[in-house]
């Protein structure tokens, strides 16, 4: 047991918790490799749903991240009642040493008896993962009508679209000779999805504000955040239309779906030019 008492009267007034607080530390740190481990997990998880590999492993990855999200969450207890433990000590200052382990034992089982499901819903990197697994699920999923996805529907719709304007116009072109005119630019709605609201080019590594759900390039946006902030104003969101209005680096994640469904796009447009 870290720390020691006088040994005629057994006071507390001599426990050191120095070496309990060493080794919380060095648990806190154990965090970082649970929140690598659930990092990787979700990588992996992307990668078997854009490759179209079997469910059973996409599973295999799902049931993964829940156990990651239960260490983690009973690691947070456990630290919890420690904390809880060394606090109640040095706040009571009992006349003799108590029994820290049972101390611990009972808090930290107080607090798992408290789980349920919904606590999945407080760990953020448990809730991202299936938030972007759903999005690059309905982003790369074909679906009935001909096998067309979220992207390729809309392209075709506004192809169309475009395509009854073309007709309209064909006589006045051939007339004027602009019948050439470059397709590309006709601007699909998911090419437009793709453009960062700050830089006005399209997004390589995408970021999703929690608040207002908006992407932006994530360079652009944190450029623009810390100039905010060194005038001491607050940083709007930058897309036309949103109202909110103090922006913060913290309402920022990785939005791995659609930096995925950016390089998709550009993969299938490389394989329809060769």
């Amino acid at each position: 047991m870290p720390g020691r008492a006088s040994s005629s009267s057994g006071s507390t007034g001599f426990i050191s918790f120095s070496g309990i607080e060493s080794a919380l530390s060095s648990l806190k740190n154990f965090q970082t490799c649970i929140s690598s481990g659930m990092d990787t997990a979700s990588s992996v998880a992307l990668d078997l749903v854009e490759t179209q590999t079997e469910v059973s492993s996409e599973y295999s990855m799902d049931k993964a991240m829940v156990e990651f999200a239960i260490m983690d969450r009973e690691l947070n207890h456990y630290l919890k009642a420690v904390q809880s433990t060394i606090n109640h000590v040095k706040e009571e200052r009992p006349e003799k040493i108590p029994d820290l382990k049972l101390l611990v034992e009972e808090k930290f089982l107080a607090l798992q008896n408290e789980n349920s499901e919904a606590d999945f819903q407080n760990n953020e990197k448990f809730v991202q993962f299936k938030q972007q697994l759903k999005e690059l699920k309905k982003q790369l999923k074909p679906k009935e009508d001909g096998g067309h996805n979220e992207f390729d529907k809309i392209k075709d719709k506004d192809a169309s679209r475009a395509g009854n304007e073309r007709d309209g116009l064909q006589a006045d072109r051939e007339a004027d000779g602009t019948e050439g005119v470059d397709e590309d630019m006709i601007v699909t709605q998911s090419q437009t999805n793709f453009i960062c609201p700050i830089t006005q080019l399209e997004m390589k590594k995408p970021v999703k504000n929690k608040v207002c759900g908006h992407t932006y390039e994530e360079e652009a946006i944190v450029r623009m955040i810390e100039s905010k902030h060194k005038r001491k104003k607050k940083a709007c969101c930058p897309k036309i239309g949103c109202s909110h209005t103090d922006v913060r680096l913290s309402d920022l994640i990785q939005d791995e779906a659609l930096r995925r469904a950016i390089e998709s796009h550009h993969k299938k447009k490389h394989r329809q030019s060769d």
